[in-house]
């Protein structure tokens, strides 16, 4: 049996408040379709990934989501105008992958567990279509005009989940027949004549819709999340040149940095506060200066192996703030230039970035102008 997921992110979420749909919104510092995404890549039945999008969404998917979902495998197509049509869209997308069976996962549900999947997928094995559900507790009313107008029975009733999970024939098939839009896949499924299996659900996988949804995300999150702190420090020292370069930002200056790669004393702040906060060393352990290959390379190298390990371990960057000490060169006119390209380097917002400036009131080598220290604090988040 091969495994496809097929994750559903083409609707427009506005009524979970923002400026953008809420599958792009952060949640505890990570988009809430890049958890979506990591939480079903983690389970290792599940062979490809397919994301159906919204037509105009490209562009702010790969700037978004892109940053938080490196090294996974990923495809995307576009949805229609109703969630049957992004499903069915998905479903031609993924025909041609190899699979034949498909987990239908909401975008907007993520949180959902690999405890959870591993039960739809074990079900789906034995049955062809199975969906996890949770059943219904409250006591239901009938309303009419603001008032109680009667009771509904409980009894067999159940909080419809995803992922829901079907043998891709089946699914296909049901798609096609289906008359109008159908509310989810069970429903399509169910309208084709096939039965579908109920798994137990989770109450932590819950769906945003609204914003005290984000509130209750972040609580959940909140139970068991793992935050990290470094700190990285550097100095490098004034030689002959016409510029340095500070957090990649070249500016011109009637002195160099000296230092074995291009002396970003800054990026090397943020790159070791990074290390850091992994308990995972230093630059000089990774790119000894020792070695004739990092000789005068950009810096962006090594804080892109540090972003690279701490996705790899499982952390997210929530924020990164940075203090250049320095009598010259002015550092304000180029604070705003630096914080986007560590934004883009380090895939993250650049309201989550500071970078600023103080001198040492001209004490010490930065007060003599011999050259320019920075210190960076990094906050990660265990995902």
């Amino acid at each position: 049996m091969t495994i496809a997921a097929l994750i559903v992110a083409a609707g427009r979420g506005l009524r979970a408040g923002g400026d953008v749909p809420k599958q792009y919104r952060g949640l505890a510092g990570i988009p809430v379709l890049a958890r979506a995404i990591r939480a079903l890549a983690a389970h290792p039945d599940i062979a490809t990934i397919t994301v159906v999008l919204h037509a105009d969404d490209d562009a702010r998917f790969q700037r978004i989501i892109g940053p938080h979902v490196g090294g996974i495998s990923l495809t995307t197509c576009h949805g229609g105008k109703e969630r049957s049509d992004s499903v069915a869209a998905g479903l031609a997308c993924i025909r041609g992958q190899g699979a034949d069976h498909v987990l239908i996962h909401d975008a907007a549900r993520p949180l959902v567990d690999l405890a959870l999947v591993s039960r739809v997928i074990d079900a789906m094995r034995k049955t062809g279509a199975a969906a996890p559900a949770i059943p219904v507790t409250d006591t239901l009313w009938q309303g009419s005009k603001g008032t109680v107008a009667g009771v509904v029975p409980r009894d067999g009733l159940f909080r419809a989940q995803t992922p829901q999970g079907f043998r891709l024939d089946l699914i296909l098939q049901a798609h096609q027949m289906l008359q109008g839009a159908a509310t989810d896949d069970v429903s399509a499924a169910r309208a084709a004549g096939h039965e579908v299996a109920i798994v137990e659900g989770s109450t932590r996988n819950i769906k945003i819709t609204g914003p005290d949804d984000f509130a209750l995300a972040e609580n959940l999150l909140g139970k068991d999340m793992d935050i990290r702190t470094g700190n990285g420090f550097d100095v490098h020292a004034f030689t002959e040149g016409d510029h340095v370069t500070l957090c990649g930002v070249r500016i011109a200056h009637d002195r160099a940095l000296s230092g074995h790669s291009d002396a970003d004393v800054a990026m090397h702040a943020v790159t070791d506060a990074l290390y850091g906060a992994l308990g995972a060393g230093d630059i000089g352990q990774w790119f000894p200066p020792s070695d004739a290959q990092w000789k005068g390379a950009a810096s962006d190298i090594f804080l892109r192996h540090a972003v690279e390990m701490v996705a790899e371990r499982g952390f997210a960057i929530s924020n990164i703030d940075c203090t250049i000490i320095c009598e010259t060169p002015k550092i304000g006119p180029h604070a705003q230039d630096m914080r986007e390209n560590l934004a883009r380097i380090l895939g993250i917002d650049t309201d989550r970035i500071s970078v600023k400036a103080t001198t040492s009131e001209k004490l010490g080598f930065t007060g003599r102008k011999e050259g320019i220290a920075a210190l960076a604090t990094a906050t990660l988040v265990k995902t």
